[in-house]
């Protein structure tokens, strides 16, 4: 089996893992009390506006690398802030792989499991917490301590996901890896409805095979009403060919235009990073001149999100177009979760009340475990249910006599009747009230009052919604 890959990643081992997390411990034992805690962080995968507290930040840059890799085990001991690029690189040189990447290079593990992730693999492993073992997590109160679903910390353990970090910050993990083969084959199914693009989800979730081949992978694009793909994908040692999306090509137009496409298993873990999705064409890199004179090394999703972040910060752009006539804008970047047999509905609703497209949606459902019908209070989907991931992330006119936050507002409100929740990486606009029930109200004071009692970092409402 040959992996491409660009330099191995560091392998740090258990002593300077000891000596990197202890450092950081130290340095929230030095904060003074009373003074909030937050991470010192270059980029980071947010779209809504990090507070500023006054506070230096833990440097937690010694926390980016994996520790080691058992291949016998299929265990991976991974720190906080390795990215999911470097963790890849180390298990794939095993014929492995995490069993949820996250579609982009630079998120962390740490971020995905306090914050959430869903990839293609979703539909049969669940989300990335859900194959983490165990969990070493400095809290709010300055201890490290090691979180197992059944250990004295099981509570913690259970109510990290979707934390995002007002709980605590990740400093190692535990996950579980699985095998892979040398290639991934995709088929490009394409539908004139929804409704047919449901339907056939459901037969492909229930199969769980594809034209007599394991289904290992499956998503979807939605174009339009009457344009809509699901990508089935399954692993293969052969191919008679591979397509390269690092460099000229651009993945999801490919759905378009071709039925079968083989990827090597490395780049079909990324196939969605080059372009940010789709999202590269508001800086115009998806034009075939400027493509042409972008160094493959800066189509990266890492390089547009700095560059829209700068943006968000000053909107510098904003004002340019506002002074030509445009009008003002507002941004919505949300993925929500819906039960599978109320997608069409959000969809349908979507393309009428929403003018974004193409659209992202990725089936998932939790899986298997002896931790209850609802094991993560902060994010309470139904075990044995199925649900659709629907992604979107782009931005709408303010139009005359309407406001800002108006279209996420009405999202917020249409998931909400289709018995869904949204992730919290974005803009949110939940009363207290609305908000605590659906993201764990009672479960997290709880855990809150055990491992932050002074409240030295900042609850979750705070982080995710804030004042609005």
């Amino acid at each position: 089996m040959t992996w491409r890959t660009q330099q191995a990643p560091a392998i740090v081992g258990w002593q300077r893992h000891t000596v990197a997390a202890e450092r950081v411990r130290a340095q929230l034992a030095g904060i003074p009390g009373g003074s909030p805690v937050r991470l010192a962080k270059r980029t980071s995968n947010l779209f809504r506006p990090r507070a500023d507290t006054g506070s230096p930040g833990l440097d937690v840059s010694r926390l980016g690398a994996v520790i080691e890799v058992d291949p016998a085990a299929r265990v991976a001991q991974v720190q906080g802030m390795c990215t999911y690029e470097h963790l890849v690189e180390a298990t794939l040189a095993h014929g492995l792989m995490p069993y949820v990447v996250p579609q982009l290079k630079t998120i962390t593990l740490g971020g995905a499991v306090t914050g959430l992730g869903v990839e293609s693999s979703s539909f049969r492993n669940g989300l990335p917490h859900e194959s983490v073992r165990e969990l070493d997590i400095l809290t709010g109160s300055g201890e490290i301590v090691t979180a197992t679903p059944t250990n004295e910390h099981a509570d913690l353990f259970r109510a990290f996901p979707n934390s995002y970090g007002s709980l605590g910050y990740s400093v190692r993990l535990e996950i579980d890896l699985e095998p892979v083969q040398s290639y991934v084959r995709l088929r490009h199914l394409r539908f004139h409805s929804i409704a047919a693009l449901v339907g056939e989800m459901c037969s492909l979730l229930a199969d769980r095979q594809f034209e007599g081949r394991a289904l290992d992978f499956l998503d979807g694009v939605v174009f339009s009403a009457t344009e809509s793909y699901l990508t089935v994908g399954s692993f293969t040692d052969t191919a008679p060919a591979t397509s390269d999306y690092t460099g000229q090509q651009i993945y999801y137009r490919s759905i378009q235009r071709q039925t079968t496409d083989h990827l090597s298993a490395q780049d079909y873990l990324w196939r969605w990073d080059t372009d940010w999705f789709w999202c590269s064409r508001a800086l115009y890199v998806q034009k075939p001149l400027v493509r042409r004179l972008v160094p493959r090394r800066y189509l990266r999703s890492d390089v547009y999100g700095t560059i829209i972040r700068f943006e968000n910060r000053h909107g510098w752009y904003a004002a340019l177009q506002q002074r030509r006539g445009a009008r003002p804008k507002e941004r919505v970047v949300q993925d929500i979760e819906v039960p599978i047999e109320r997608t069409e509905e959000f969809v349908t609703w979507f393309l009428d009340a929403v003018p974004i497209e193409p659209i992202w949606l990725c089936p998932l459902r939790l899986r298997d475990n002896d931790h209850g019908a609802r094991p993560w209070p902060l994010y309470p989907l139904e075990a044995g249910r199925d649900y659709v991931n629907v992604g979107f992330w782009s931005a709408v006119d303010i139009v005359p006599g309407a406001h800002d936050g108006d279209v996420n507002k009405a999202i917020e409100a249409k998931v909400d009747d289709l018995d869904g929740h949204k992730s919290l990486y974005s803009d949110a606009y939940y009363e207290p009230e609305a908000f605590w029930s659906l993201y764990g109200g009672e479960d997290y004071a709880r855990v809150k009052k055990l491992y932050d009692p002074d409240g030295r970092l900042p609850d979750l409402y705070a982080k995710a919604v804030g004042r609005r």
